[in-house]
């Protein structure tokens, strides 16, 4: 057996509770992460208390990232995995238990870069949101009270993908190769600039109705080769448009 590395970015989008988000930190020095980011906080991250909570993790307070955007945070992750602990989703977006993704992940020989998402304690990561990812995994709990901690919902994702960085060097393994978040976000905003200049979208209600391509294309599966050709011809369907005009 040997150990890979994941590369492993935890992403929490605005924490409001700085226990919380010493907690974590701590817990990013237990797991061996290799960075903290943090989207819009709601709290002093570097305060007293956070840094008390953090214990030997301090390290990941004193040199978290801050961002303004999820698209922001995950700009250079080569898979993301979002978590999400609402009843209440629209019956075409699939989670899965922290088990199955760890087993997932370890089926790759290597993953670059990989970044999980954490939401708000009290409302989660949005439906938009949640299509920044690859994957998305929930918790099993009571249903009586679903909702979990963030921080204790961050250790059994941590402990979870910990297994899959132990790989066996006798196990075929795949080649990662899928499109990144960022590739997939560039991708859709020329493409639904491409469909409202044809006339299929209407600016006002673009966004869902591109929601639901993001979602096809994230359970195909699409390869990093796939998305460049897809982008190359919106890209030169964009071009003939901005210049065929008056023509």
């Amino acid at each position: 057996m040997k150990k890979k590395r994941l590369n492993l970015n935890v992403v929490l989008v605005e924490p409001n509770g700085p226990l919380n988000v010493g907690s974590i930190a701590r817990l990013c020095s237990n797991f061996d992460v290799n960075e903290l980011r943090i989207v819009s906080p709601k709290c002093d991250i570097f305060s007293l208390e956070a840094k008390k909570m953090a214990l030997k993790g301090h390290r990941y307070i004193d040199n978290c990232k801050i961002f303004n955007s999820i698209e922001q945070a995950i700009f250079d992750c080569d898979l993301v995995i979002a978590t999400c602990g609402r009843i209440d989703l629209s019956n075409d977006i699939e989670c899965e238990s922290p088990e199955e993704i760890s087993k997932w992940i370890s089926s790759f020989v290597e993953i670059n870069n990989l970044g999980i998402l954490f939401g708000r304690e009290d409302r989660g990561l949005s439906n938009n949101e949640l299509l920044f990812a690859h994957k998305i995994l929930n918790i099993k709990t009571s249903q009586n009270y679903p909702s979990l901690n963030l921080s204790h919902a961050v250790s059994i994702i941590l402990y979870e993908l910990n297994k899959s960085s132990t790989n066996n060097v006798e196990k075929d393994l795949q080649v990662f190769d899928l499109a990144s978040s960022k590739q997939i976000y560039e991708s859709f905003k020329e493409i639904e600039e491409m469909l409202i200049k044809t006339g299929y979208l209407l600016e006002h209600t673009a966004n869902s109705k591109i929601s639901k391509f993001k979602k096809f294309l994230l359970k195909a599966k699409t390869s990093s080769h796939d998305i460049n050709v897809l982008r190359g011809i919106v890209h030169q369907i964009n071009w003939f448009l901005n210049n065929s005009k008056g023509k």
